[in-house]
């Protein structure tokens, strides 16, 4: 006796769109089980990593500043995965995005002018682009995997990062610190609520939603790659352009996270230091497919996540568990919803292996 997995006739739309729900709640009882196993009261453990942190209008506004940037990176990754494009490095393009607008913001430096922070915007995207060009530009010449390439991208754009503010673009009263100077005002986000972090990052994150959603489903580009992505022959019988969906995914992506990024300089940090993302790029990956690669689910999708790290900030602090519960939680939510999605597209059956099935006949004869 073996089991196998059997492919569902139609499998179920509601369950796909429960899926998530399902995912979330399954990494509720696994961190229940693990704050018991490391001798920490569950019920004061979900406390700290679920409520203490939102628990005043701060809290709120800081959930709402770290759910900007995986929202904006996630809706312009699940254009690409729409057409089966695969853009593995936004952590790489978020940090080309932060360094072109902080170069921008450093040669501007002491300008008054009012034009200072919309350029930054602007390079950032630029940044952003032009890291997820090379992939795209691999991919159509070459037909190189752009998952592997998009990837590797990532610690060049780190190691570039590292190179500038340590040499050329080092703040000379720094105390040999490797950051850069302090922006100036001109060069960062006005702050939507006075005495917190939340700026107008988050304004744009939300609009980035709005049009990812009129794009996917309003536009006639948005269904060519929809269609791609669900039937690959189809779109091909059609005469859509394939290399033109896979540089058109690239690059929404790349724009999507070089904002990001620019919006991190330009935000809470206010400078470039060697590390401006904690991982934004690869936890919008989780919440691109979290949220069923649809902009209203990647909306929801980054405040958990969102929460996810706020809660590892204060497990760290209150609890004194170390800063990888955040990630453990993340791949929890990842690992049960691939896993929900899996009995969702296959149901288990019980196979009986040829000679078993054969004495079983016998016996029944």
């Amino acid at each position: 006796m073996r089991l196998k997995l059997e492919a569902r006739a139609e499998p179920s739309p509601l369950m796909g769109y429960l899926s998530p729900l399902l995912a979330a709640g399954l990494t509720i009882i696994a961190g229940f089980i693990l704050f018991s196993v490391l001798g920490k009261n569950p019920l004061q453990a979900f406390y700290t990593f679920f409520v203490h942190p939102i628990r005043d209008l701060n809290g709120i506004a800081e959930l709402l500043l770290k759910a900007s940037p995986l929202m904006l990176i996630a809706v312009g990754l699940a254009c690409g995965y729409r057409a089966n494009v695969w853009n593995i490095g936004a952590e790489g393009q978020l940090v080309l995005g932060a360094i072109f607008a902080g170069g921008v913001a450093l040669y501007f430096y002491g300008s008054d002018s009012k034009f200072v922070l919309p350029m930054m915007v602007v390079a950032g995207a630029i940044g952003g682009m032009l890291w997820a060009a090379i992939p795209a530009l691999l991919r159509t010449r070459f037909n190189t995997n752009e998952i592997l390439v998009s990837l590797m991208l990532v610690y060049v754009a780190n190691l570039l990062l590292s190179w500038l503010v340590n040499e050329p673009w080092r703040d000379p009263e720094g105390f040999n610190f490797p950051q850069t100077k302090q922006f100036t005002e001109t060069a960062l986000y006005p702050a939507l609520i006075a005495g917190t972090r939340l700026n107008v990052g988050f304004l744009i994150s939300l609009a980035a939603i709005a049009a990812g959603y009129l794009f996917l489903n309003r536009s006639f580009k948005g269904f060519q790659m929809r269609v791609a992505g669900l039937a690959d022959a189809a779109a091909k019988y059609a005469g859509f352009n394939a290399n033109g969906m896979i540089w058109l995914g690239l690059l929404l992506g790349g724009a999507a996270a070089g904002i990001a990024g620019m919006g991190e300089v330009a935000g809470p940090i206010g400078q470039l230091l060697p590390s401006v993302s904690p991982g934004y790029g690869f936890a919008a990956i989780i919440v691109a497919f979290v949220g069923r690669l649809h902009p209203v689910g990647i909306l929801l999708a980054s405040l958990l996540m969102s929460l996810l790290y706020l809660g590892g900030e204060a497990a760290q602090m209150e609890l004194n568990l170390p800063s990888a519960m955040t990630g453990l939680f993340q791949g929890m939510l990842l690992f049960f919803l691939l896993g929900s999605d899996v009995f969702i597209s296959y149901r288990v059956k019980v196979v009986q292996p040829p000679k078993a099935q054969a004495r079983l006949k016998e016996a029944a004869a």
